[in-house]
């Protein structure tokens, strides 16, 4: 199977640097529609991680326009149509050359968010704050589609990373 990594076109030093555990979070905004704050999204990132008592992660946070998402919906997972996040899980697989805690990827559609913030009327910016936290959860294991307990387990843990977000302010577009 390609690895994300190969087809999102993610530079080759920045996946370089990731080999040689010089990074935490990798951001790549692929998109043009809206201006993203690539450094309130790593701190927001790495925020959510300590809260997690995992501040080593890594992970790589991408984002796309609805073209972009929907080309991975339909590849990896089979579904159409854009969806706002998708996360692609690590944990589980062995890179013996990586010594840290590879937790995977995040990929966030930029479009789908503006929409869905403007009709729930939270606007971008929690919205990008839920979908960043609910992309994360999966990579810890959560699935809110197992069981109805999962789920709420995933909500409650989402409703207590999103307040620690809000009281950090941070803005993404």
């Amino acid at each position: 199977m390609e690895s994300i990594i190969t087809a999102l076109n993610i530079p080759k030093q920045q996946f370089q640097a990731l080999e040689k555990g010089k990074m935490g979070v990798l951001i790549n905004n692929s998109q043009n529609k809206l201006r993203i704050r690539k450094i309130q999204v790593r701190k927001a990132a790495q925020a959510i991680l300590n809260a997690l008592d995992c501040p080593k992660g890594e992970l790589s946070i991408l984002i796309e326009d609805d073209d972009g998402i929907t080309g991975l919906n339909e590849k990896y997972l089979q579904r159409k149509g854009p969806a706002n996040v998708i996360s692609f899980p690590l944990r589980d697989v062995n890179f013996p050359e990586i010594e840290h805690d590879l937790l995977g990827d995040v990929v966030i559609s930029a479009e789908t968010t503006q929409r869905e913030g403007n009709s729930l009327g939270t606007g971008f910016d929690k919205r990008f704050a839920e979908l960043l936290i609910h992309g994360i959860l999966h990579l810890f294991g959560y699935d809110h589609e197992k069981s109805e307990q999962e789920a709420d387990e995933m909500e409650i843990k989402a409703s207590k990373l999103l307040k620690i977000i809000e009281n950090s302010s941070f803005t993404f577009s």
